[in-house]
């Protein structure tokens, strides 16, 4: 074998190698998946404010991510205001980052509702706008604020319909 082509054939697996060592090393830096879960309470306030509870859980990458998210509102007879059931599906953008503990995000998606006043029951499909803050507490333990603009289908007694919730979020 001639001097040249032994120096290619070397060259050639140098390169080889560089490019398949780079690439473990990329994909061993890469960002993992991450979740998290949320339990939370607070207020619907359309047509009036009635207590919701809820939770929602979600994964995503570094900047997008996803979540599902069921809600409940209970019925108020007295001031005509609907129980109101939420099964939302939703995408969040937020910072990569926490920002001095703060993780803003914005949030939209889609699902089902159910609303229920006396003999009233509608069911159809909803979307929703929105966001919030994940506030850092103690470790994977953080708090989380979040405000909600609900759509609701033609059918709704009421809607757009206004959801405030505070809750406690876990990141794993």
């Amino acid at each position: 074998m001639s001097t040249a082509l032994m120096k290619f054939t070397g060259s050639l697996r140098r390169t080889a190698a560089m490019t398949a060592t780079a690439m473990v090393l990329v994909a061993l830096a890469a960002a993992p998946a991450r979740a998290d879960a949320t339990v939370f309470l607070g207020a619907d306030t359309t047509p009036s404010n009635r207590p919701v509870k809820g939770f929602a859980a979600g994964m995503g990458l570094i900047i997008v991510a996803f979540e599902f998210e069921y809600a409940t509102t209970s019925e108020d007879v007295a001031s005509a205001a609907p129980a109101l059931k939420t099964f939302m599906g939703d995408a969040l953008l937020q910072s990569p980052l926490p920002i001095f503990g703060f993780q803003p995000y914005v949030t939209t998606g889609g699902g089902i509702y159910r609303e229920t006043l006396g003999a009233h029951q509608q069911t159809g499909a909803g979307t929703n706008v929105g966001g919030g803050v994940k506030i850092s507490l103690a470790g994977p333990l953080r708090l989380r604020v979040d405000y909600r603009v609900f759509k609701l289908g033609s059918g709704a007694l009421y809607s757009p319909a206004h959801r405030f919730y505070a809750g406690l979020n876990l990141k794993f």
